[in-house]
């Protein structure tokens, strides 16, 4: 079920996306008196060949458009007459120009029809971003309810010199306000980041190495996280397994001791054995520790004490949800802060593509784990459907969709739009079969890209 939701929310944001992206070519060229004979979401053809398999699984045509639902699930696109594209090649130009034409119109009306899906994307990212900020504002561990009790330094905390009780006092040299701002993009892809703890009264400087982002992924793990008090908020039960679980031939998941022992929502656990506990990441490493193993559970129910008998499982867990005792501070912003911190939070996804690339190119991380695919990217909206992560996860992907459609690679609109630029400053437009061997090469990079990444998925999936 959970791979049902994850699909459904992959599909359903990339649709929308996409339906956009194309209304942004669609109202242009419509606005330059264009003819547009095709509006598709999914493709009606074998993608990317566009004379095989022809058919849609619904189609209705209005004026000199036809609008329909493709049966290859993989974007979608809008027909413009007179124009090279997937859809169609040199040949098929071969007379002369009709005056509804893309082809027939100025350079700089042709330019603003190319970028009209990029402009939308870019637009439908920064409300999306600017409607979450003023729905949801902000919830945030501030600096002060951090630095009570300090860090927990994870491994890759530990890897780059943190300590499990540091207080951070400063990033950059800068003070910061929130947990956040210590796993901030500006801090992670930043050149020469550092932070400034306080260690047994000492300031101590922490250097964050060029390639940490690449760790980061490559762990897909925290590197630090508040040291706290914590109760049990659910004790849990292992899901059974589900039909695809049953067709990979994965085990059942591990029958955890908890439930049965007698522990329940509200107990407060005291000490392991005779090692006493007061924070949460101190049961985690003595469980760890203690995996397959009998263990006493001491705790504290209503005030008063009693022990759990358990056998800690091999996975070094007994099977409860804790219940994080650190207060939460959160501030609403008025629509004009919002429009600000929104359009901000949008476009900083641009930049950090922009950073996230120079990292690969300069070697600092691997393509390979930086890279994500559909599998991936579903991955990221999650098993259970939660509407504030969909729309964030949608705005995000309409910004990177804008990016990457910018860039100048022959078949995305950034190469045609770098041929009209041609134009515009030689005077003369590059010929159709210039045009079409470019579209060509960029439908083979595109391929290969789109192999990878999805090759790159089922590795990191199953491996």
């Amino acid at each position: 079920m959970e791979g049902l939701i994850m699909a459904g929310q992959l599909i359903l944001g990339l649709s929308i996306l996409v339906t956009l992206h194309e209304f942004g070519h669609f109202i242009t060229a419509k606005w330059f008196k264009m003819r547009v004979e095709k509006f598709y979401l999914f493709f009606d053809f074998l993608f990317p060949i566009p004379s095989l398999l022809n058919f849609a699984l619904f189609k209705k045509k209005i004026g000199d458009t036809e609008y329909g639902l493709g049966w290859f699930p993989l974007g979608g696109y809008v027909s413009i007459a007179g124009m090279i594209d997937e859809t169609q090649d040199a040949a098929t130009l071969a007379k002369e120009p009709e005056p509804w034409e893309f082809r027939a119109k100025p350079a700089w009306q042709r330019l603003i029809v190319m970028l009209g899906g990029v402009i939308v994307n870019i637009i439908t990212g920064v409300v999306i971003f600017i409607s979450l900020t003023y729905s949801n504002g902000n919830n945030y561990i501030s600096k002060e309810e951090l630095n009570k009790n300090g860090i927990v330094a994870l491994d890759l905390g530990q890897h780059i010199g943190l300590k499990t009780g540091d207080k951070i006092i400063r990033v950059n040299g800068a003070d910061y306000k929130q947990l956040s701002d210590l796993r901030s993009s500006d801090v992670l892809l930043g050149d020469n980041s550092y932070y400034t703890v306080l260690r047994d009264g000492k300031e101590v400087e922490i250097q964050i190495p060029a390639n940490f982002i690449g760790q980061l992924s490559d762990k897909k793990a925290a590197f630090i996280e508040p040291m706290t008090k914590f109760k049990v908020l659910e004790v849990t039960a292992p899901n059974p397994p589900s039909l695809l679980d049953k067709w990979l031939g994965k085990d059942s998941e591990e029958m955890l001791p908890a439930l049965s022992a007698g522990l329940k929502s509200g107990d407060y656990i005291t000490a392991v054995n005779q090692t006493p506990i007061q924070f949460y990441h101190e049961i985690r490493e003595v469980l760890s520790k203690e995996a397959g193993k009998p263990i006493r559970l001491a705790i504290l129910r209503q005030g008063k004490a009693d022990t759990l008998d358990m056998v800690v499982a091999k996975s070094g867990q007994i099977g409860f949800q804790a219940d994080i005792l650190m207060k939460m501070s959160h501030e609403d912003y008025s629509f004009g802060q919002s429009v600000g911190i929104g359009s901000k939070r949008a476009f900083s996804v641009i930049t950090d593509n922009i950073r996230g690339f120079k990292k690969i190119a300069t070697g600092d991380v691997s393509a390979s784990k930086a890279l994500s695919g559909p599998i991936g990217i579903a991955q990221m909206f999650g098993g259970v459907w939660d509407w504030t992560r969909f729309w964030m996860l949608t705005g995000l992907l309409s910004m990177a969709l804008a990016f990457f459609n910018v860039l100048p690679i022959p078949a995305l609109d950034g190469g045609h739009a770098i041929f009209l630029l041609y134009e515009m400053i030689t005077g003369k437009p590059a010929s159709d079969k210039v045009m079409e061997r470019a579209q060509q090469i960029g439908m083979i990079l595109l391929l290969g890209l789109m192999a990878y990444t999805f090759g790159n998925d089922i590795f990191k999936s199953f491996f």
